[in-house]
């Protein structure tokens, strides 16, 4: 039998089946695998490769689906902000920035070498260079946070790193972009990066105390709950403001709960009133990812060998890269960054979709690239899950005057 949905916004009945299969198929994919000790974040993509048009075909992606996609990773990406303050990001700040540039450097040239290699043509290789450079900082977040390892020194640069990591890429995807149009724009590169870069470090530094100043007189207001309302708002106004600039919606949810980390004693309760809102809606953008994988391409031979060989490339680009720039903690922390780094997701997709609209990508290079979306979310969870498995073991791996003082070595067995 076939569910196969088409959701408009007028059948409200199609769009509850639809929240009511995703949702329903993402729970008994996640427990299915915590039985199995493996990442719930794994499963719930599996589900939505299951359930998507590629094999039961129950539920197609739509704008419906993506922005449930959407909202769901904002709302992760902002509770995984309530637990990073800014103090402790700064404090990784220089490995941060390093390991992404490295992070970028080595994905962006070994996929372009690679494309060359295949026979794609330069613009062709370019986009998909371009494609393998950022990291779905969702992904990781989700798998730290199920661990409870955000606080961690690794988890602090991943998420630092990923923040730069998207303000980089968005700035190579303005150039590939204007060059794929016959000219270099050179206004917009320059005016979105001073605003994506100036937003970034003034919510970073100054929203903090901000919202420190503010916060006494916020609990005063007579509205319920004053605090978790104010932080929604917030939310969802620094998300806005985000996308308006050009960097991505989830880097202002990120830096709403930054600058609310240190603001007030209530923020244990806005996380913990938040973790409901996430647990419902995060789901969905997981799901999601599985659901846009489309197998009919890969009946070509050579779509399967070329999606492969983008996969390793994009996992060992990273892994090589971001690991390098984390040497000095020591080998398995370098290893829980570079792995950390690797998943991709909206950035790859936002990217080969501007190159179909250029007519610069084809579909079967369409499905390369979801299929390494999909391919680097699956690994990278169980990955991370074995390399934090046992912190004590870290500890004697890590020099506190190799890390450059960035982080005390007591840290490092905060789980012992």
């Amino acid at each position: 039998m076939n569910f196969l949905l088409s959701v408009t916004p007028g059948h409200s009945s199609e769009i509850l089946l639809t929240l009511f299969i995703m949702f329903v198929s993402a729970k008994i994919a996640a427990e299915i695998f915590e039985r199995l000790r493996q990442p719930a974040v794994v499963g719930e993509i599996l589900a939505g490769v299951i359930i998507g048009g590629s094999v039961l075909g129950w539920v197609e992606p739509s704008d419906f689906t993506t922005l449930l996609a959407e909202i769901g990773i904002i709302f992760l990406l902002f509770t995984v902000g309530l637990e990073t303050k800014p103090s402790a990001i700064l404090k990784v700040g220089k490995i941060a920035a390093l390991v992404a540039i490295l992070g970028i450097v080595l994905p962006f040239g070994g996929g372009y070498a690679l494309m060359l290699a295949w026979g794609s043509t330069n613009i062709q290789a370019v986009f998909i260079g371009t494609a393998l450079v950022a990291t779905s900082v969702g992904i990781t977040a989700r798998v730290l946070q199920k661990l409870g390892l955000l606080d961690e020194p690794t988890s602090r640069i991943i998420l630092g790193a990923a923040v730069i990591d998207d303000i980089l890429g968005l700035i190579m995807l303005s150039i590939v972009s204007s060059s794929a149009r016959g000219a270099i724009n050179y206004y917009e590169i320059v005016t979105t990066t001073v605003l994506a870069i100036g937003f970034t470090l003034f919510i970073g530094s100054v929203g903090a105390k901000l919202m420190t100043y503010l916060a006494p007189r916020i609990e005063r207001l007579r509205t319920g709950d004053s605090f978790f309302v104010f932080s929604l708002v917030l939310c969802l106004g620094l998300s806005v403001a985000a996308a308006y600039i050009g960097v991505a919606a989830i880097i202002g949810a990120f830096l709403a709960g930054m600058a609310l980390a240190e603001a007030s004693e209530k923020v244990k309760f806005i996380h913990k009133q938040t973790n409901a809102v996430t647990e419902f809606l995060v789901p969905f953008f997981l799901v999601n990812i599985g659901m846009q994988l489309k197998l009919d391409v890969f009946k070509d031979t050579s779509v399967i060998y070329l999606a492969i060989l983008v996969t390793v490339i994009a996992l060992l680009t990273k892994w090589v890269g971001c690991g390098l720039a984390a040497m000095s903690l020591g080998w398995r922390r370098a290893a829980q960054v570079g792995v950390g780094m690797s998943p991709r997701g909206e950035f790859c997709v936002v990217v080969v979709q501007i190159g179909l609209a250029l007519a610069v990508i084809d579909d079967a290079l369409y499905g390369v690239v979801l299929f390494m979306v999909v391919a680097t979310t699956l690994i990278a969870p169980p990955l991370l899950k074995y390399l934090f498995a046992n912190e004590d073991a870290a500890q004697g791996d890590v020099d506190e005057n190799d890390a450059g003082g960035i982080v005390a070595q007591g840290e490092f067995c905060r789980l012992g």
